[in-house]
C-alpha cells in the first residue's frame, strides 16, 4: 500500500492559517518564527508557507516555552543543541552497530 502525504510528519502540508488555528496562535507569530529562523516551513510554488506536521509540533512547544519566559533567539539555540544531541546519538549508535 502506497503512502499518502499526510501520513509523512515531514511532508508540507498545513498553511499559516490552519497552523494559527490549531495552535490558537497569531499567523504574525508564526511569520515571526520563520523570520527569526526559529521554524522555516517549505514555500509552496506561490510563496506560501506550508508546514509539517513536526513543524506544528515544534511550533506547539515553542508557544510552551515562550509561555515560561524564553526568548526566540534562547528557543532557536535550544532546537539547535537538540538536533545535534540527535545526531551525535545516531553516530554513536551506527559506529556501536560496527
Amino acid at each position: 500500500m502506497q503512502s499518502l502525504p499526510f501520513d509523512d510528519d515531514h511532508a508540507p502540508l498545513y498553511t499559516v492559517g490552519q497552523v494559527a488555528g490549531m495552535l490558537n496562535v497569531q499567523p504574525a507569530f508564526l511569520r515571526r518564527l520563520d523570520s527569526e529562523e526559529v521554524v522555516q516551513p517549505a514555500r509552496s510554488d506561490g510563496g506560501q508557507r506550508r508546514y509539517t506536521r513536526q513543524e506544528v509540533r515544534d511550533v506547539e512547544r515553542i508557544v510552551a516555552l515562550t509561555g515560561e519566559g524564553m526568548t526566540l533567539a534562547g528557543i532557536r539555540r535550544i532546537l539547535l543543541l537538540e538536533a545535534r544531541v540527535l545526531d551525535l546519538q545516531r553516530q554513536v549508535a551506527e559506529l556501536q552497530r560496527r
